[in-house]
């Protein structure tokens, strides 16, 4: 199995830019199919960017679509999300996952707030 710690969340206004980083341990990320998800207040958690690699394919959710970047780097066994163009409905906790056909481990989330 594997183990997922976030970080890079924080407080930033609207328009600004941060980036999330996934640090993977137990195995590398390539076994899995990767993801971020977050979770506002009072919603649902919802998609943001994952990522599979046999072959390599990318999907983002509508109303990040253009403004998120998921990436990786194999040699830190490490997955990013760019975010730019920040929006106050970008608030929420963020998540990093992996995925087989049988299971979902997750990390324990990262906050992101974005000021009007």
């Amino acid at each position: 199995q594997v183990q997922l710690a976030e970080s890079g969340g924080g407080l930033v206004q609207a328009g600004g830019s941060l980036r999330l980083s996934c640090a993977a341990s137990g195995r590398t990320f390539d076994s899995y199919v990767m993801g971020w998800f977050r979770q506002g207040p009072g919603k649902e958690r919802e998609l943001v960017a994952a990522k599979n690699w046999n072959p390599i394919t990318t999907n983002y959710g509508d109303s990040v679509r253009g403004r998120f970047t998921i990436s990786w780097d194999n040699a830190k066994n490490t997955v990013y999300l760019q975010m730019t163009n920040l929006k106050p409905e970008d608030t929420g906790v963020y998540y990093c996952g992996a995925h087989t056909r049988w299971d979902d481990f997750w990390g324990q989330g990262t906050q992101v707030t974005v000021s009007s």
